[in-house]
């Protein structure tokens, strides 16, 4: 089959971030999503293009336009947010982001009523219904179809860099699941989700095992092909999409900031004819584990002879190297600020920080999240 790769701008950004609803009385899960989108629709009666449901009807998710500096998407997506905390207010519901909800159970969330999500929980099961986690996805352009899977297979080395300075889901279902990241290994369950298959190098690689993946039932459109890091042909871009839910909206652009960089000088490597360095996918795996594990905290393995260091201290290293990337793209502030989330651990550390100090009360968690997201809650 042929998949036709959009045009696309060089390094332009685009982000969606999904959220989750809370009560703002008692911090539980709110199913409000269609009476929000309800109300946030337009004048002529049409749906809000850019804050739309998701899997769960108690998650949204906003979506930015195309941009070519992440300050720009930050802030279309700040005003996008204003917007839904204006609206969700009225029914008494407050947004929070975070990977995972602190005590949220996954057996009470009803389903959006949308064909697509009833086919994917009728084939994935209870595996399906787990899914009670929320991410963000960042989409950078590229302007040549063959840089989408050396891309897709460079961007690896860089998994425990994003997912631990990302990691926001250290509770499930009011337990501290050890993990910083719970979320990323929930959500690789799913058929087709989890690291792309190191087999596939070519775009005529990938067209045959779309073809496949349509031609025996697994998928029945590409946009199934869930893959932590994926070519999204739609848009022309390369899709890092294995990052927890950031927990505020500078941290939001620090994280986009780092993928910008990391996809714009990786095409420009391909530009200059050179290679890609990458890991063999064994040590991608263990790193994905560690970071998931361990957060900021972790150990990582940094290159094909197995040697390690503290993914703190190869993301400030990383930082470095790419500052002159960040200024030609516009966003060294945002990049420079992830010294801050090192500094402070992050959200899954704030979570654990305020659990610990309130005696376990996960209410406390939630209420930090919705201040954290710029909402103050009434009583939880």
């Amino acid at each position: 089959m042929t998949i036709e790769f959009a045009q696309s701008a060089r390094s332009s950004i685009g982000i969606e971030w999904e959220l989750a609803l809370v009560d703002q009385k008692t911090g539980e899960l709110a199913n409000a999503a269609g009476d929000v989108l309800r109300d946030l629709r337009r004048a002529d009666g049409k749906d809000h293009p850019q804050i739309v449901s998701e899997l769960l009807q108690n998650t949204v998710e906003l979506v930015s336009g195309v941009h070519t500096r992440v300050s720009d998407a930050v802030t279309e997506l700040s005003r996008l947010l204003d917007d839904l905390r204006t609206i969700a207010a009225a029914r008494n519901v407050v947004p929070i982001a975070s990977g995972t909800h602190p005590f949220g159970q996954w057996f009470d969330q009803p389903v959006t009523d949308k064909e697509r999500y009833h086919k994917l929980i009728e084939r994935t099961q209870w595996w399906g219904r787990n899914m009670l986690i929320w991410g963000v996805h960042v989409h950078v352009g590229l302007d040549d179809v063959d840089k989408a899977l050396p891309i897709v297979a460079g961007m690896l080395r860089f998994f425990p860099h994003l997912l631990a300075l990302s990691a926001s889901s250290p509770f499930w279902g009011g337990v501290d699941t050890g993990y910083a990241s719970n979320r990323s290994l929930m959500f690789q369950q799913l058929p087709t989700a989890g690291l792309p298959y190191e087999q596939i190098r070519t775009w005529s690689d990938y067209e045959r095992y779309v073809d496949d993946e349509l031609s025996t039932g697994i998928i029945e459109d590409q946009t199934e092909v869930r893959w932590d890091v994926r070519p999204s042909a739609t848009w022309g871009t390369v899709e890092v999409r294995f990052c927890d839910s950031t927990s505020t909206a500078a941290e939001l652009a620090g994280i986009a900031a780092l993928v910008h960089c990391l996809v714009d000088d990786l095409a420009q490597k391909l530009d200059d004819g050179e290679s890609l360095a990458e890991l063999p996918p064994w040590f991608v795996r263990e790193n994905k584990w560690r970071a998931a594990r361990y957060g900021l905290d972790a150990t990582i393995i940094i290159d094909s002879e197995g040697r390690q260091r503290s993914v703190a201290d190869d993301i400030a290293a990383l930082i470095a190297r790419l500052e002159p990337v960040s200024h030609r793209l516009g966003c060294a502030a945002e990049l420079s600020s992830l010294h801050g989330i090192i500094a402070d651990g992050g959200s899954s550390a704030r979570q654990r920080k305020a659990a610990a100090e309130s005696n376990g009360d996960l209410t406390v968690v939630v209420a930090q999240l919705a201040r954290e997201l710029g909402q103050r809650p009434r009583n939880f």
